[in-house]
């Protein structure tokens, strides 16, 4: 049994991978921060200074810079998936005669998936403010009119709109304080809201950027962006439903769990789980490869979207959750007594309604247009 074995091993190595990343990743000076620091230190005196210059600036353009990569590796996996689905997995339980509406149930979902992928992708920072300033050259507005904007799919901060935007969310004081300004951008930094180095400019509400959509998540598309993340985790689910109920079907017309094989000793021994994996895997490999890697999407998007869900639920975003983890190993604020130690309160919440009205409907900013 070295396939189910070396897929175990493999599965479960890549779910302790994630949990560590997910344990570590808000500690300021974790176990696995200080282990990766001293590999790089050893590995920097063994690799030439070619290479690793080479590799750093690989690294930097992936993760640094805006990329269509991975955009095309997320088209690329879907694709590959569904081709596989369609081609093979369809078809058999067509031929099976499955009930159409699971079967057509994935497509469904991976087409609401490309909705919410093409909204999170394609946001065009500014693009309202433009619209304004043009429908203000030909007087398309009446005096006094008050123009509801969001400034832009993702809340971009630009100096038009900073001073609008200071006054969505209060200051709390703690993750966000009052009169900073951002050296880049040179405005004053809203509350919830960061410069995004890979994008070049601050984002109201910002949550974190996404490389898969090539696009920070901010104030107007986190809504749109959770949507993606649960239909995502829903149509890898379905495509794993749908084949596993397919090969369990041809287990069950085979009457194969019924019956006997010769082991290794030339034993007679009764058919087992380990023995069904690998003759479904010799009988039809890419499918069951396929089986296993949905399997293992679905596990790791489900509780990525579990995430996401708690923090709409709660009003936080991925980057105040991972600043209010790194707060606690700091006593107090440069500007308190350091007998004052500061606890870290969201003042953002509103319950759990309000909370999730407001990632999809976020708070608009007033802008009064004079005659």
């Amino acid at each position: 049994m070295d396939f189910l074995t070396l897929f175990l091993i493999y599965l479960c190595f890549v779910l302790a991978v994630t949990a560590l990343l997910c344990l570590c990743s808000g500690r300021r000076e974790s176990f696995l921060t200080r282990s990766v620091n001293r590999a790089s230190q050893v590995l920097s005196l063994v690799v030439p200074t070619q290479l690793q210059r080479v590799t750093h600036q690989a690294l930097h353009r992936l993760f640094h810079t805006r990329s269509c990569l991975f955009v095309v590796l997320h088209i690329a996996l879907q694709a590959a998936v569904f081709g596989e689905y369609t081609w093979e997995v369809f078809v058999y339980c067509w031929e099976l005669q499955f009930h159409l509406l699971p079967l057509l149930l994935p497509y469904l979902l991976l087409a609401g998936n490309l909705g919410c992928f093409l909204l999170c992708s394609r946001a065009n920072p500014g693009n309202i403010v433009l619209v304004l300033f043009e429908n203000r050259k030909k007087k398309c507005y009446k005096s006094h009119f008050l123009v509801l904007s969001l400034v832009s799919f993702a809340g971009r901060v630009t100096k038009s709109n900073a001073a609008s935007l200071v006054k969505v969310y209060a200051y709390d004081g703690v993750l966000f304080q009052r009169g900073l300004v951002c050296p880049t951008c040179t405005v004053e930094k809203p509350a919830r809201s960061k410069h995004c180095s890979v994008c070049g400019t601050c984002v109201h509400r910002f949550d974190h950027h996404c490389v898969w959509v090539n696009n920070c998540i901010g104030a107007c598309n986190a809504g749109v962006f959770l949507l993606y993340l649960l239909s995502l985790t829903a149509t890898a689910g379905a495509v794993a439903a749908v084949t596993a109920a397919f090969l369990i079907q041809v287990l069950l017309l085979s009457n194969i769990m019924h019956g006997t094989y010769l082991d290794a000793q030339g034993q007679e021994q009764p058919v087992e789980i380990p023995f069904l994996v690998q003759h479904l895997f010799l009988t039809f490999p890419r499918i069951v490869f396929m089986l296993g890697f949905v399997i293992l999407l679905t596990l790791v998007l489900g509780g990525y979207s579990c995430f996401s869900l708690y923090l709409a639920l709660t009003n936080q975003t991925t980057n105040e959750w991972c600043k209010s983890r790194r707060f606690g190993g700091s006593p107090h604020l440069p500007s308190e007594p350091c007998d004052r130690p500061v606890v870290y309160k969201n003042i953002y919440s509103k319950g759990i309604w309000r909370n999730l009205k407001e990632i999809f409907n976020p708070p608009t900013v007033l802008v009064r247009k004079k005659k």
